[in-house]
């Protein structure tokens, strides 16, 4: 991590003199989890070995992979042309992790998300760069996973309420502020209620209720649609 930001930097240094450009890419392996899990860390280190190896094999010489822990990596891409050199590399480490792994007895499928932040648009630090390709990369994950996107202001603005809403959900729980609301089942053939559905609600100021689709998501991602469901 620390020899990735002294690259980092230094490719910022050059581009900056040469009124370059230079990518960092976040690599978020997709539902990695499930692998170690399911399998074991054993396993699991396996694959992130190979998924290394398959990730340098997409690189020149002078670009740099590191895996920050667990499943993330990111990559650095020194003077590229445009976004679009650092789309095309994006596209050929998908392409590649796509790909089928033989682990031992096992096939394993180790999918990635990818974000994109480029200097000098999205930052001119590493530390920034690096947070806005992370930014991008969850971006990725919430388009369906396997896809690369890269960074825009606005996506720090949803980030931004994705926080304050999850800091939000903690209060509502503590407070009990979320409400159901009971739909009847009726049976059309004989016009009579035969049961209910518990629908969860959030309501917020000025007479706003929030529906689940909107806070469940988040809910899930931080684990606390676990106390949420012991309360409903």
């Amino acid at each position: 991590r620390t020899l990735l930001a002294d690259r980092v930097g230094q490719a910022i240094a050059r581009a900056h003199r040469r009124s370059g450009k230079l990518a960092v890419l976040f690599l978020d392996l997709d539902r990695f989890k499930n692998v170690n899990d399911s399998l074991g860390h054993a396993i699991g280190d396996l694959l992130l070995t190979a998924v290394a190896a398959r990730l340098t094999a997409c690189l020149r010489d002078e670009d740099t992979a590191a895996r920050l822990g667990g499943d993330e990596f990111i990559i650095s891409l020194p003077d590229v042309a445009d976004p679009a050199e650092a789309a095309s590399v994006a596209g050929r480490i998908l392409a590649e992790l796509a790909k089928p792994f033989k682990i031992g007895q096992h096939q394993l499928h180790a999918d990635g998300s990818i974000g994109i932040a480029l200097y000098p648009a999205d930052g001119d630090t590493a530390e920034t760069l690096m947070r806005n390709a992370d930014t991008a990369m969850y971006h990725a994950k919430e388009s369906g996973r396997a896809n690369y996107q890269f960074f825009s202001t606005q996506m720090t603005e949803r980030v931004s309420r994705r926080l304050a809403t999850e800091s939000d959900l903690r209060r509502a729980l503590e407070r009990g502020e979320f409400i159901l609301n009971y739909q009847p089942l009726v049976n059309l053939a004989t016009a009579r209620i035969e049961g209910a559905e518990a629908l969860l609600r959030w309501p917020q100021s000025g007479q706003r209720v929030m529906g689940p689709a909107e806070f469940v998501p988040i809910a899930e991602d931080t684990g606390l649609i676990i106390p949420l469901g012991e309360w409903v």
